[in-house]
C-alpha cells in the first residue's frame, strides 16, 4: 500500500473512542418518574412525600429491557444527574452487543465517575433484556431457586407516635418490621410500635447517632425490645468507633452507608457482622452479586435493601434475594403509583415473577 492509499484508508476508519453506528432497531429512552409516597417518608437524612427515579428502556430485536435507578442526596446524586450520566454513554449502549453486558458495564464504570444509581438503571435494563432474549427469569440465569427467597421486612419511617401506630397496624400482613430511628424520638417510636405489635423488629439508625457511647446506650435499650439487629448506628467513616460498639452490644450490626461497593467490604469485617447491599448505591445487579459473594466469603451476613423505588429496581434485587440472609425489599410497597407489577409479597415472603428477565408487566 502506497502512502496515498494508506491515508485514504486511515481516514475511512472509525476514530478510536467514538461509538460505531447503532444497531438496526436499537433505541434507548430515559425518563424521570416521580413516585408518590403513601405516607410522608422520614429518616435521619430527609423527609419527603415523593421520590424522583430514573427509568431506562433499552430496545433491541423487538425486546425491551427496563431499568431504574433511585438516586438519593446521601450519595450526592439526583435524577437529573443520573439521566445525564446515562445519556453520556448512549453511543456505547446503542452500538454495543448487549450479550456482552459485563464488558459494557465495565466500560461504563471506567468512563462515568459516581452516578451509581444511573449505572444501576443501565445494568438492570441490560440484564432484563438478556433474560428476555434467553427466555429465562434472571433468578435462573444466576442459578438460583425462587423458593429460597427470604422474608422481607416492611419499613416504618420516623413519625409521631400516633402515625407510627397507624403505620404499624397497616403492616399487619408482614411478620417482620423495620423501624427507622436515629433521632431524639427513638424511645417513643419503638414504644409506639410495641404498643401495637410484638413482632420481631429490625432497626436502622441511618448514621443518626454521633458518638460511640450514645450508640451503645441506644442499642442496649433496643435489645430489650425484641430488636434482631441494628443497621448503621454511626456515621460511615466511624469504623473504629463501630468496632468498639460491636464489642459492647449483643445483637448484630449491619453496615449500610459504610458499604457502597465491593472494595469496601474487607475493611468492615471486624466492625460489622454483615452488609446491606443495594443496587442503587452499588451500580446494579452485577456489582451487587459480587458484593454478596465477597461478604459471604468473609463469613459476614448478607442483606439486600432498596431505596424508595418502583417494582423495576425492587424486582431486580429480589431476583438475587435467594442468596442472602435478610431482605428489606419494600420500596415499591411504599408508593402509590407503581408503573409495574413484578415481585409480590405473600405473608412477608418474596414471590418472584416467572416471566423471562425481570418478569415485569405494566401496572
Amino acid at each position: 500500500m502506497n502512502r496515498r492509499s494508506f491515508v485514504k484508508a486511515a481516514a475511512a476508519a472509525p476514530v478510536a473512542g467514538l461509538a460505531a453506528p447503532a444497531a438496526t432497531g436499537t433505541t434507548l429512552t430515559t425518563k424521570i418518574v416521580r413516585l408518590n409516597l403513601q405516607h410522608t417518608w422520614t429518616t435521619t437524612m430527609s423527609s419527603s412525600q415523593y421520590r424522583d427515579t430514573l427509568h431506562v428502556a433499552y430496545v433491541r430485536d423487538g425486546i425491551t429491557g427496563h431499568g431504574e435507578g433511585a438516586p438519593i442526596v446521601r450519595y450526592h446524586e439526583d435524577a437529573e444527574g443520573a439521566q445525564k450520566a446515562v445519556e453520556s454513554v448512549r453511543g456505547l449502549l446503542l452500538s454495543g452487543d448487549p450479550m456482552q453486558f459485563a464488558k459494557i458495564m465495565s466500560q461504563i464504570f471506567k468512563q462515568v465517575p459516581g452516578e451509581w444509581a444511573g449505572k444501576a438503571a443501565i445494568d438492570i435494563a441490560l440484564m432484563d433484556w438478556v433474560g428476555q432474549k434467553l427466555g429465562i427469569p434472571l433468578y435462573s440465569y444466576f442459578g438460583l431457586d425462587p423458593a429460597d427467597t427470604p422474608l422481607t421486612t416492611f419499613s416504618i419511617g420516623i413519625d409521631t407516635p400516633e402515625i407510627t401506630r397507624q403505620k404499624t397496624r397497616e403492616a399487619a400482613d408482614y411478620p417482620v418490621l423495620k423501624v427507622k430511628v436515629g433521632l431524639a424520638t427513638d424511645e417513643p417510636t419503638i414504644e409506639a410500635v410495641r404498643s401495637v405489635t410484638d413482632k420481631p423488629l429490625r432497626v436502622d439508625a441511618n448514621e443518626g447517632w454521633k458518638s460511640k457511647e450514645e450508640a451503645v446506650s441506644k442499642i442496649n435499650w433496643l435489645e430489650k425490645h425484641g430488636v434482631q439487629f441494628i443497621e448503621q448506628p454511626l456515621p460511615a467513616e466511624m469504623i473504629e468507633e463501630t468496632r468498639w460498639v460491636r464489642s459492647r452490644v449483643h445483637i448484630p450490626i449491619i453496615a449500610d452507608e459504610a458499604c457502597q461497593h465491593a472494595s469496601d467490604i474487607p475493611k468492615l469485617k471486624d466492625a460489622f457482622d454483615g452488609v446491606n447491599v443495594k443496587l442503587d448505591k452499588s451500580g446494579g445487579m452485577l456489582e451487587a452479586y459480587r458484593m454478596i459473594q465477597i461478604a459471604k466469603s468473609l463469613g459476614m451476613k448478607t442483606m439486600l435493601g432498596c431505596m424508595i423505588s418502583s417494582s423495576a429496581t425492587v424486582t431486580a434485587a429480589a431476583h438475587l434475594s435467594p442468596l442472602v440472609d435478610y431482605a428489606d425489599l419494600d420500596g415499591n410497597l411504599l408508593i402509590a403509583n407503581d408503573p409495574f407489577h413484578g415481585v409480590k409479597v405473600e405473608k412477608g415472603k418474596l414471590v418472584l415473577p416467572k416471566g423471562p428477565g425481570l418478569g415485569l408487566t405494566p401496572a
